[in-house]
């Protein structure tokens, strides 16, 4: 067994992984860690895992914090991965971590879009941006990756296929999305709290969202994003444009972009968040629009699924020589 810590295991992406490694066949949750819980439970921040971590509380991350483990994942804010990551990177451990620290290929670029320079730059070139159907083989043999954002895996997925097909110029990608409020994470804010998000629907982050430079770096292109915040819990839902440069039906080039990936699902109809809760699933569609001269594409996920925890898991099998769907399921929950 894979003995796995877990860096920010009371939030809820980490809750998420410890759903997830409940039922995976190898990785096994060993240590987890939260440092506002410390001592604490696992239940009092997941009571819905109390049945399968009964016994389990969070520590606290010191100097022996390390020893025998296997496997480290971090879901921690921006910022912190930087200064835990030469250490975790020293011991030889296989490090995947969701925060957007070791995302951008380099320090400038993260330093414009994040607002504060980069403490460990010279570790840049050692992660693999973390999206397993573009980035199988460099995943595979990677020690260290850093899981795309939950907003950029679906727009990435969505728009990569239609960009190497030469059916999209990439200079002119618009991709508006909502998310539900977990994307906001655990910690009480005012503009994510009930009475201010319940009944509407707003947009922020305007030309400033941080997932941009992702995207524009996965793509090769120009993006102009908007993210927008749904009276929901969990969800992702990404509705790109761009202007066609090619012919054909873009429908066929996601169908021959994604026939062997076992966690995308190219459908007809428009895609549902609902249809992928709780899973590691993608849904995307597309069409042309010879009115506008553009090309439309959707993409539906889970932000705590394929957009954190279930891509981790997965970049995590690869990583190890497991069954890339071990432990993980394209099918949502539903109703």
């Amino acid at each position: 067994m894979i003995r796995t810590a877990i860096l920010g295991a009371s939030g809820y992406v980490g809750g998420e992984l410890l759903r997830l490694l409940a039922a995976h066949p190898a990785l096994v949750p060993a240590k987890l860690f939260g440092e506002s819980k410390a001592g604490q439970p696992v239940s009092s921040a997941h009571p819905h895992l109390a049945a399968a971590f009964a016994d389990r509380s969070f520590e606290k991350f010191g100097d022996r914090a390390l020893d025998d483990v296997d496997l480290v994942f971090a879901a921690l804010p921006h910022g912190h991965s930087q200064r835990l990551a030469a250490t975790i990177l020293d011991r030889q451990i296989p490090f995947v971590d969701l925060g957007a620290d070791f995302r951008l290929n380099d320090s400038a670029t993260y330093e414009r879009w994040y607002g504060d320079a980069h403490e460990a730059p010279e570790l840049l070139d050692r992660f693999v941006y973390g999206i397993p159907e573009l980035h199988r083989d460099a995943i595979r043999s990677a020690k260290a990756v850093a899981a795309a954002g939950c907003y950029a895996t679906a727009a990435i997925l969505a728009l990569k296929p239609l960009v190497d097909a030469g059916m999209i110029d990439p200079a002119s990608m618009i991709v508006d999305a909502a998310s539900g409020v977990s994307g906001a994470g655990r910690e009480a804010k005012e503009a994510t709290g009930f009475s201010n998000v319940d009944g509407s629907f707003a947009a922020y982050g305007l030309v400033s969202h941080r997932h941009t430079a992702e995207m524009e770096m996965a793509t090769g292109g120009t993006v102009l994003f908007t993210p927008h915040l749904v009276p929901m819990t969990r969800g992702i839902l990404a509705t790109c444009y761009a202007t066609t440069t090619g012919e054909g039906d873009p429908l066929d080039f996601l169908r021959v972009a994604y026939a062997d990936e076992p966690f995308v699902h190219v459908t007809d109809q428009p895609p549902a968040t609902k249809w992928v809760a709780g899973s590691n699933g993608v849904q995307v569609t597309a069409r042309r629009d010879d009115r506008t001269g553009r090309i439309l594409a959707l993409s539906a996920i889970d932000n705590l699924g394929k957009g954190a925890a279930g891509q981790m898991i997965q970049c995590a099998n690869l990583m190890l020589g497991l069954d890339e769907g071990a432990g993980l399921s394209p099918i949502g929950v539903f109703p």
